[in-house]
C-alpha cells in the first residue's frame, strides 16, 4: 500500500523507520506538516517524492491508499474527518482523541464511512506484552485480579504536549492512555470498566497540566487496573507492568533495563535510546528500539488486518473507552472521590453474575492455604464451611 504520513515529528519518524524497515511492498510516499521545511526535509530523509503543508492535498492524493496520523493531539479529529471525507484508511497514534467525545466522534465518522481505522497504540504489541497476554489468555494466571502499568520519564519532546488545551492534559493523556489499555488487554476487553479513584499533581514543571498520577480502574468483575505516569521521572524512560491472578504472577520491564548495561566516559557518544538523560556513565541502551517498543508488530498486524478484511488488535473503538476511563481519571483528581466511567456505547459483556469459587479441602473446609515448613512440615490453613471458623492442620515430615 501506498501510505500519507501526517507529521514529520519525533513519533513520525519512529513509524518512517519501522515500516521502511520491513520487507514489505507498503511504503511512504508523501508527507504532510505544517512546516513546509520540515516536510521536506522529511521527505529528503526517506526518499519521497511528494511533500507540502496542505493535509487535503496530501490526503486526497489518488495515489495514497492509507493514511497514517502522527500528528498533536488537538490535530487528530481533523485530520480523520479528512480521512473519512477522502475514503482512505486510516491510521491514528495514541491517544486517539483528548476527550471521550471527541474520540466518539472519530470513532462513528469512520463506521458511518466503512473505512479502516486502527488504533496505533504500540505498547500493547510489544513483544514481551503480547507473550504474556498469550499466557493469560492461556488460563496461566488463573483470573486475573489486579494489573499495575507505569510509565514515567522526564518529560515528552515537543511544545504542544506541555499546553494542555492542544494536549488534552499533561502525563494522564500522554502516558496513562498506554498504561490504561495494557490493564485493558490484561483484563479483557469485554470487561467493563466501571469507575475510577486518582490522585494528580504538578509537582515539578511550570505548567497548567499534571505532570505526575497514580489511578485505579475498578472493573466490574471486581478487578483493578492501576497506572503509575510521570513527567518527573529522572534517569530515562521507565515502562513495567505487572500482573497477578489467582494461579500466578508476571512481571516486566520493557525498556530501562532491558539486559543491556554499559559505561562510557562519553567519548564518542551519541544517542542512547529514546528519553536518555546522559551519554557518559551507566547506561541502558536498547538494541533495537523499535521492536522493543512493539512498532514492527503493530504495523503488522494494521495491514495484516487490512488485507485480510478483519479488525486489527487495537482499534478506534478501544481508543474510545481509553478516553472515557481518562475522562473520569481526570474528574477524579479533581474530586478525590470515585468517579463513574461513562461510556455512551459499550460492546463488551454484560454484568457479571459471579459467585465466588473457593477452593475446598473436603466437604466441610475451604484450603486457604497450604505450605512446606523448613523443617519439611506440610501446614493447612483451613476454614469450616458453616461456622466459619479458621485452623491448622501440619502434617509432620
Amino acid at each position: 500500500m501506498n501510505i500519507a504520513m501526517l507529521g514529520s515529528g519525533f513519533i513520525a519518524r519512529f513509524y518512517a523507520d519501522t515500516l521502511h524497515a520491513q520487507r514489505r511492498l507498503d511504503r511512504i510516499i508523501s508527507v504532510y506538516s505544517r512546516n513546509e521545511e520540515n516536510a521536506k526535509r522529511f521527505a529528503e530523509d526517506y526518499g519521497l517524492d511528494i511533500y507540502g503543508s496542505s493535509m487535503e492535498e496530501i490526503i486526497n492524493n489518488e495515489k495514497v491508499d492509507i493514511v497514517i496520523i502522527s500528528l498533536p493531539n488537538h490535530l487528530h479529529e481533523g485530520a480523520v474527518m479528512a480521512c473519512v471525507e477522502a475514503g482512505k484508511a486510516v491510521l491514528c497514534t495514541k491517544p486517539l482523541g483528548r476527550t471521550a467525545n471527541e474520540a466518539k466522534r472519530m470513532l462513528d465518522a469512520v463506521e458511518k464511512a466503512g473505512v479502516f481505522a486502527g488504533y496505533l497504540e504500540d505498547l500493547c504489541y510489544t513483544p514481551k506484552f503480547l507473550k504474556s497476554v498469550e499466557s493469560v489468555n492461556a488460563g496461566s494466571l488463573g483470573k486475573i485480579l489486579w494489573t499495575k502499568s507505569r510509565e514515567a520519564h522526564p518529560g515528552p519532546h515537543s511544545d504542544w504536549f506541555w499546553d494542555k488545551e492542544q494536549s488534552g492534559g499533561g502525563a494522564i493523556i500522554d502516558l496513562g492512555c498506554h498504561c490504561v489499555e495494557i490493564g485493558r488487554n490484561f483484563i479483557g476487553k469485554a470487561v467493563r470498566p466501571v469507575e475510577v479513584m486518582c490522585w494528580a499533581d504538578t509537582q515539578v514543571h511550570p505548567i497548567d497540566a499534571e505532570d505526575h498520577a497514580i489511578g485505579l480502574v475498578k472493573y466490574e468483575n471486581g478487578a483493578i487496573g492501576q497506572f503509575e505516569v510521570s513527567w518527573t521521572f529522572r534517569g530515562g524512560m521507565d515502562l513495567r507492568d505487572e500482573v497477578m491472578g489467582t494461579e500466578g504472577t508476571i512481571w516486566l520491564n520493557s525498556f530501562l533495563r532491558t539486559g543491556f548495561d554499559m559505561f562510557t566516559t562519553g567519548k564518542g557518544a551519541k544517542y542512547i535510546a529514546e528519553k536518555a538523560e546522559s551519554d557518559s556513565g551507566w547506561l541502558f541502551p536498547v538494541g533495537d528500539e523499535a521492536h522493543e517498543l512493539g512498532y514492527p508488530h503493530m504495523f503488522t498486524d494494521m495491514f495484516e488486518a487490512i488485507d485480510k478484511g478483519t479488525a486489527p488488535r487495537e482499534t478506534f473503538y478501544d481508543g474510545y473507552i481509553v478516553n472515557a476511563i481518562l475522562d473520569a481519571a481526570f474528574l477524579s483528581a479533581k474530586s478525590k472521590l470515585w468517579e463513574p466511567i461513562i461510556i455512551e456505547d459499550w460492546r463488551g459483556d454484560e454484568a457479571p453474575d459471579e459467585k465466588k469459587n473457593f477452593t475446598s479441602h473436603d466437604a466441610d473446609y475451604f484450603l486457604i492455604k497450604k505450605e512446606t515448613l523448613p523443617n519439611g512440615d506440610e501446614k493447612l490453613i483451613l476454614k469450616h464451611k458453616e461456622t466459619g471458623k479458621v485452623i491448622q492442620k501440619t502434617t509432620k515430615a
